[in-house]
Formats: C-alpha cells, sequence, structure tokens
C-alpha cells in the first residue's frame, strides 16, 4: 500500500509521539507530580498509536478537499497539544485542568493557564477532527484509481 503525503506525516508524527511517550515513561519519578507523568507516557503512547492508525487508515477515507487537510493539521496539533499538555502538568505539578492526577499539587497561575489551555484546546480541537474523520468515513471506502 502507497501512502499519500498526508498519510506518511500522520504515520510519521504518531511514530514520533509514540516514541516520546514511551522514554516520557521512562522518566516518570522524575517529574514533580509522577503520577501524572504516568498520565502523560500513556498519552503520548495513545496519542502515537492513534496518529498511527490515522495514517494507516487514511488512503481508504473519501475527504473533500479542503476537510482533508484541515482534519490532518488537527488531527496532529491536537494529539501533541494535549500529550505537552500533561507533561507540563507533571512538570510544573498543576492541577487545575487535571484535579484527580493532579491532587495535591498547584501550580503558578500562569503555569495552570498554560496547561488548562493546551489541554482543553487541544481536547476541543481533537473532537472536531474525528467528526470531520467519522463523517468522512460514513459514505464508505475511497475507490482509488
Amino acid at each position: 500500500m502507497e501512502l499519500s503525503p498526508t498519510a506518511w506525516r500522520l504515520c510519521r508524527h504518531g511514530v514520533l509521539l509514540f516514541f516520546l511517550g514511551l522514554v516520557n515513561g521512562a522518566l516518570v519519578q522524575a517529574f514533580a507530580n509522577p503520577r501524572m507523568g504516568l498520565s502523560a507516557h500513556m498519552a503520548g503512547v495513545q496519542n502515537g498509536l492513534s496518529l498511527l492508525v490515522f495514517g494507516l487508515l487514511w488512503p481508504h477515507i473519501s475527504f473533500a478537499a479542503r476537510v482533508e487537510r484541515w482534519a490532518a493539521v488537527a488531527g496532529i496539533a491536537s494529539m501533541w497539544a494535549i500529550w505537552i499538555a500533561l507533561l507540563l502538568a507533571a512538570i510544573f505539578g498543576t492541577s487545575g485542568a487535571t484535579p484527580i492526577a493532579g491532587a495535591g499539587f498547584a501550580g503558578a497561575a500562569w503555569q495552570e493557564g498554560i496547561v488548562t489551555v493546551l489541554l482543553y484546546g487541544g481536547s476541543v480541537v481533537l473532537l472536531a477532527a474525528v467528526g470531520f474523520v467519522l463523517r468522512a468515513m460514513g459514505s464508505g471506502p475511497a475507490r482509488r484509481p
């Protein structure tokens, strides 16, 4: 199966995020909040695998031309934003956006703000990107010459 440049980009980002998620896992005990470090590790691995699956699935989905690029960029950006938010939460020891894993910790207001914007923003954009993928998949497999 030959991958389009967009599919290849999704796969490349997926493998890189998966790798960094694994490295993150090796460093869990070094974070200000190790429990949040574990959350970041799991998110990195999971988000990397999700991008890899999207990349492998991409050639079989029929998108409108404008939607395809937006869905790919949004998927990549949102997966990275979520992982970076959780990684920063582990480093800073924030808890505003993650009260369960961050219980007992509190960061400075600017740290809480950065984590909140990245985590909530990434989550909203990811929902939109997955919605576009689901909608495109509803029409059945792409017909390729």
